[in-house]
């Protein structure tokens, strides 16, 4: 079974287009349209399932129309409208270029600070404020770290590490 922190949200259905089952795909995140993928997740009751891509067309740079394998008319279509569509964690590329950075991509990873060592893991990001803060949970406690590029020391993608280095006093023990 395919779990949340292994994939990533990369887009939306909106609405079927025709009459053979296509449907209107946009995509949130910038960059995954130009990903060549066989096959997409899309969330259906809490559950992500696997959906083929038989054909798809974009028509701008963040919509497409796509067509799934064993959809193949406008009801079955209609059924998927509104579906979050996600790609696996591994192939959607951390990037820090100017379009900013995908932070949702670091939950799960260890915060290994300078000074203080083992911070936590990150369990969510919380993006609802011009500064975004990664949660980190440690022992039943929680702790709000700024995401910014600036602590960042270095990112370990294979052992899922960010290496920081935090102001004094940003974290009480």
């Amino acid at each position: 079974m395919i779990l949340a922190e292994n994939v990533v949200r990369i887009g939306q259905l909106l609405k079927p287009h025709g009459i053979r089952g296509e449907m209107l795909l946009f995509f949130e995140r910038e960059g995954c349209a130009d990903k060549d993928t066989s096959y997409y997740f899309l969330e259906i009751d809490g559950i992500f399932v696997p959906f083929f891509v038989e054909e798809m067309r974009f028509t701008s740079d963040t919509t497409a129309r796509i067509k799934f394998e064993g959809v193949d008319d406008v009801d079955t279509a209609s059924r998927y409208i509104d579906s979050g569509v996600y790609l696996p964690k591994e192939s959607v590329k951390i990037t820090n270029d100017d379009t900013g950075t995908a932070w949702d991509l670091f939950v799960g990873y260890a915060i290994m600070d300078q000074t203080l060592g083992d911070i936590g893991v990150i369990d969510a990001v919380d993006d609802s404020t011009m500064n975004v803060l990664f949660v980190v949970k440690k022992n039943n406690r929680e702790y709000l770290v700024p995401a910014t590029e600036d602590f960042i020391l270095e990112i370990n993608e294979s052992r899922k590490i960010l290496y920081v280095d935090l102001p004094q006093g940003l974290i009480e023990e």
